[in-house]
């Protein structure tokens, strides 16, 4: 499981010209699910997402994360993530989960967080969506679960 987080200010996701998610200051988060991902991938880029200490304390130093700030987060699935553009010009999409998988576990990092008791809105699975986010930094990390050790 793929995420690329961003710190931001406000995000907000529409579909059909209507918002369907939308957040203050706290994280964008952009999701791919890989095939051979499980719950325990949700489940570690959940916590991981929720205790990273990107935003600033009082000193000025990233040292906070959203679950102390009380920030938002808007995690919109994105099976790009897993496009493959080393051959050819097309990226192959081969290494993304299947959709009913990817939903299953899109959904199961979503409600880890709210477990969390952090606010989470989410894009539309399988939408085109168009997303808007003013980028506060900017701040942007990448994480997947492959990676851990």
């Amino acid at each position: 499981m793929r995420a690329v987080i961003q710190r931001v200010s406000r995000a907000r996701v529409l579909v059909d010209g209507g918002t369907v998610g939308e957040i203050g200051p706290g994280l964008m988060v952009l999701l791919g699910v890989g095939t051979g991902d499980s719950g325990s991938d949700a489940s570690y880029l959940a916590d991981k997402t929720a205790n990273l200490r990107i935003f600033e304390d009082g000193e000025g130093k990233m040292n906070r994360s959203v679950l102390e700030t009380g920030g938002e987060l808007l995690v919109v699935s994105q099976f790009t993530l897993y496009g493959d553009c080393r051959k050819g010009r097309r990226p192959s999409f081969t290494a993304a989960a299947a959709p009913e998988e990817a939903d299953r576990l899109y959904l199961g990092f979503v409600e880890h967080l709210r477990g969390l008791g952090l606010r989470v809105e989410t894009g539309t699975f399988r939408a085109h969506m168009r997303v808007e986010i003013i980028n506060e930094g900017p701040v942007t990390m990448l994480l997947d679960s492959q990676r851990q050790f």
